[in-house]
């Protein structure tokens, strides 16, 4: 999906559902010595999936909890919610900056023997998340707000924009990784 038509409920549920349904293709089809590559220093494409999954995981809750709560503990936009594309660069210029994973967003060593359970436990974190997009309204996702450990506070519109983007960007690194496995085979 364009990134200028991801803005409203439907199309940030379309839009996510299509980025970790991409991954997970994508990852399912990596043999072992693919999905177990990693250029020195870099995470494979194993570690990039359970980092998706540690990363959706506090979003889940968050979801689930009232607004009173959310207001209470974070409190309440002060500006409008950022576009996608807004979102997406405010999260490249981090990185450049050299912005990275901390703490509970690390992930272990993966073996390749856990790729078809992590998929599956990726996909049900979706679907759970997909099922708190329906019952949230349009005006309660840019009203709360969720600390990012990167980007500080975003609106829950702007973190659903982030969850998508943050597939696609991880996305791009295992393709980048595992084509560099080829080229080195």
């Amino acid at each position: 999906m364009k990134p200028g038509l991801i803005y409203d409920k439907k199309s940030i549920a379309s839009a996510l559902n299509e980025a970790i349904n991409h991954f997970n293709q994508y990852i399912n089809s990596l043999d072992k010595s693919r999905f177990e590559n990693s250029p020195p220093g870099k995470w494979n494409a194993g570690q990039q999936l359970d980092h998706l999954i540690r990363s959706i995981k506090p979003l889940n809750l968050a979801y689930a909890l009232p607004g009173f709560i959310l207001k209470t503990m974070f409190g309440v936009a002060n500006r409008n919610s950022k576009t996608y594309s807004a979102l997406a660069e405010k999260y490249k210029l981090k990185l450049a900056a050299g912005g990275k994973a901390s703490g509970r967003f690390l992930p272990p060593s993966i073996a390749f023997e856990s790729k078809g359970k992590l998929c599956k436990r990726y996909n049900h974190e979706k679907e759970k998340l997909l099922r708190k997009i329906e019952k949230i309204s349009e005006t309660d996702l840019d009203k709360y707000i969720l600390p990012h450990p990167l980007l500080g506070r975003l609106t829950l519109r702007e973190m659903l924009f982030f969850t998508i983007h943050h597939n696609e960007h991880h996305l791009e690194l295992v393709k980048k990784y595992s084509a560099a496995q080829i080229v080195r085979k």
